[in-house]
């Protein structure tokens, strides 16, 4: 097997936990479509054209609330700035000279997810193992969504809410290894956790969008790390 195969393989397995992960959130998802309206057949339409569980569930509360488009693209501009900053970083580890269309098509399938187990892999990234991992979690959304909004109410909230958590568990099983590896990531981590919770109750930032508090957040800590404990060049990256 030729060496894109065997990286999209192994992009597939490192994506697997995420795409079931996501089948459990997306799920949940699906119900909360049908309750406000959409058919199944719109609910994977728009779980398949987009991978953002926070702008989607954002989006249902727009359309509920009968918001305008402007309304709509606004409130995923915020909530999915985020994905700009991954999006530059994932971009800085791609191997020289991908094209364009490679980058393009490796974008939309930036997530939290995604972006954490990429950064986590050795050496450059190539298009194909982006492609794995992204083959492995779009199923996991866009079908949940789909066998959710099917199953309409037949599930609990209790049980909704629970395999919601699913999701933050597996994004925690992505950061400890690193953490474990590197004391600066732990450093990093911690410090972006008790920023992102004191953002989240101060009274002059809890009205921000989540989305907007991901940036300052990033931006903040991100930053500092760079400035207090910068990473020494030992050469390019092995691919």
């Amino acid at each position: 097997m030729r060496r894109g195969g065997l990286l999209f393989l192994r992009g597939v397995r490192d994506g697997l936990p995420i795409g079931a992960g996501y089948f459990a959130v997306s799920f949940a998802f699906g119900i909360q479509a049908v309750a406000i309206g959409l058919t199944a057949l719109q609910t994977f339409a728009l779980s398949g054209s987009n991978l953002t569980s926070a702008g989607q569930f954002a989006g249902l509360g727009v359309i509920k609330a009968g918001g305008t488009l402007a309304a709509m693209a606004l409130t995923q501009l915020v909530i999915n700035l985020r994905y700009c900053l991954m999006s530059c970083a994932i971009s800085q580890k791609l191997a020289p000279g991908v094209p364009f269309w490679h980058r393009w098509l490796i974008a939309f399938g930036v997530t939290d997810e995604i972006f954490g187990v990429s950064l986590a892999a050795k050496g450059r990234l190539r298009p194909a193992y982006s492609y794995g991992l992204i083959a492995a979690a779009w199923p996991g959304w866009a079908g949940g969504s789909l066998l959710g909004a099917i199953a309409g109410d037949v599930l609990p909230p209790s049980v909704t809410q629970a395999l919601a958590m699913a999701l933050f568990a597996m994004f925690v099983a992505i950061v400890i290894p690193a953490a474990k590896a590197d004391r600066r990531v732990l450093l990093v981590s911690l410090a972006a956790a008790v920023l992102s919770a004191a953002l989240a109750f101060a009274p002059w930032t809890a009205a921000l969008g989540e989305g907007m508090r991901v940036v300052i957040v990033t931006l903040l800590v991100a930053g500092a790390a760079a400035w207090l404990c910068p990473l020494k060049e030992k050469g390019a990256p092995r691919d």
